[in-house]
């Protein structure tokens, strides 16, 4: 089997690689361009720290030019591993890379790589989580044409999670790692097949990456999934991930790098994302489900944002289910432009927040100097939503800088109802500068969509049912100048409009309503 290996033998998947583990030792008949860790002094067993022949076995074929880095069945407990260009490190199955445990007090030497020190011109402008690459248990900065690939499991059992858990070290103390793979700077990037356990802060913090490809993933873990920060040209597709206590699938735009750089063409699609079950019962396919609680979030959402300096530009959602989490959301509030959004053939259900959640805002968590951005051509159609949230979806910009260009059909909303007289008379406070959560608004006068500051908003066969009475009408609107409705259903008895300072407004063929036409209204309900 000498000389080059003939890339079907990489093709036959889980039990075709697993013949590596039956071929001579290192050095006489491994074929080109493959190198086992155990050739390196990789032990295996779970307890001996394999992170440096690990790095052994990627250093040496990386001198060759490139080459797979193979990980036969084991547990291999490991600090950081630092990843090289040319390089696919793959996970057999039945192999387990382990981040090995640290103190409580952390490490004065040894552990986690350390973090890189902090930026005074940067640090302010995002959590501290993502200012950091290096502290992970995989890491790579600056790299080309990598892969990380297999049926394997990322289990991050010694990280920190960034939270003050009592039985985790804090983030900030030396020794620590905190996410189980960051990269930063790279290109050509693919990550296939394998499962995460336990990701600590992040399973996945890819800042700066381009064409980066993340496919048939699952990800079962206490904070965030997959954070897609200032990237371009990326592919998420078939993936499955629980993440109760933060987000699933995040693109974001920080201001990491030092300077605002858009996250752009980022395609979403064939994904499951849940956010109410204790951790590790995905994986094991139990799906036990996880009480509320003061640190129990049951999050498990996509989300653009919420750091926002560079702005989001073609991003495509579909063919998505959301399982026992919060809805999805689009957020600009760091003054960058987001534009041309699709979201399509999304099913949601047991639902904890708004189906839908689109917000610009002023944060401005930013540099000085900067504007506030701007929310415009946004496509969303084929929505099924079950939802126990009171809350209605929320289109919500800034006076003076309105969300444009809103296209929203087949929308099917059931939604718990309940509204009261007390909670139809509500105005809610503008919020603008506040963290862009839906629930930061307080109750809201709308059962199915809450809509302020907006412009050229567009929706058509959008059905919203309540299971119990509501006297709050389906549709508020608020300082909107242009609106469509048509084929829409609501709930009988609440009214379905109210009107405050709307211009060019138009609904038609709507069930028991007369298609009506309104240029200019201070305030109406009907």
């Amino acid at each position: 089997m000498e000389g080059p290996i003939d890339r079907r033998f990489l093709l036959k998947g889980a039990a075709g690689i697993s013949m590596l583990a039956a071929l001579p030792a290192f050095g006489r008949a491994l074929p080109q361009g493959i190198v086992n860790v155990r050739d390196f002094g990789a032990k295996g067993d779970g307890r001996h720290i394999d992170s440096p022949a690990i790095d052994r076995a990627i250093a040496f074929a990386a001198q060759r030019g490139g080459g797979t880095v193979y990980v036969p069945p084991g547990s291999y407990a490991s600090y950081t591993i630092h990843l090289k260009s040319n390089i696919t490190l793959w996970l057999d199955r039945g192999a387990t890379l382990l981040a090995a445990s640290v103190p409580l007090t952390g490490l004065a030497n040894g552990g986690y790589d350390a973090a890189e020190p902090q930026d005074p011109a940067i640090a302010p402008y995002q959590d501290y989580g993502h200012n950091h690459w290096r502290n992970s248990l995989i890491h790579g900065e600056g790299l080309h044409d990598i892969a990380i690939c297999g049926d394997g499991l990322i289990w991050g059992k010694g990280l920190s999670r960034g939270h003050p858990d009592k039985d985790r070290p804090a983030a900030e103390l030396p020794g620590v790692g905190n996410k189980a793979i960051a990269l930063k700077n790279c290109r050509n990037v693919a990550l296939r097949d394998f499962s995460i356990l336990e990701g600590g802060h992040f399973a996945l913090l890819a800042t700066g990456v381009d064409n980066l490809l993340i496919d048939n993933l699952t990800v079962d873990t206490n904070r965030d999934g997959f954070d897609i920060d200032c990237c371009r040209n990326v592919r998420v597709s078939n993936c499955t991930l629980n993440t109760p206590y933060d987000d699933a699938i995040v693109p974001k735009s920080s201001y990491a790098l030092g300077y605002p750089r858009a996250t752009e063409n980022v395609t979403i699609t064939n994904c499951h994302v849940s956010g109410s079950y204790v951790v590790g019962t995905l994986l094991d396919g139990t799906f036990r489900p996880l009480a509320r609680n003061r640190d129990t979030w049951l999050l498990g959402r996509i989300k653009c944002g919420t750091e926002s300096n560079g702005g989001f530009k073609n991003i495509t959602i579909s063919n998505c289910v959301f399982d026992q989490c919060w809805g999805l959301a689009l957020e600009t509030v760091d003054g960058a432009v987001m534009e041309d959004v699709t979201i399509s053939n999304i099913a949601m259900r047991g639902c904890h927040s708004p189906a839908l959640f689109l917000r610009l805002g002023r944060r401005m968590r930013g540099p000085a100097g900067a504007a506030v951005g701007s929310m415009r051509r946004v496509l969303i159609d084929n929505i099924t939503c079950q939802s126990g949230s009171m809350l209605p979806s929320i289109i919500a910009g800034v006076a003076g800088h309105p969300v444009e260009d809103v296209q929203i059909s087949n929308i099917f909303i059931d939604q718990p109802g309940g509204g009261d007289a007390a909670m139809a008379a509500i105005d809610p406070p503008a919020k603008d500068e506040d963290y862009p959560d839906p629930d930061r608004f307080g109750p809201l006068p709308a059962s199915g969509f809450f809509i302020r500051n907006a412009r050229n908003v567009d929706l058509s066969h959008v059905e919203v049912r309540t299971r119990a009475a509501e006297a709050r009408p389906a549709f508020w609107l608020k300082h909107v100048e242009g609106f469509d409705g048509s084929y829409l259903k609501m709930p009988s008895g609440a009214g379905a409009f109210r009107l405050e300072h709307v211009t060019g407004f138009r609904s038609s063929a709507i069930r028991d309503l007369s298609d009506r036409r309104i240029d200019t209204v201070g305030m109406v309900r009907f």
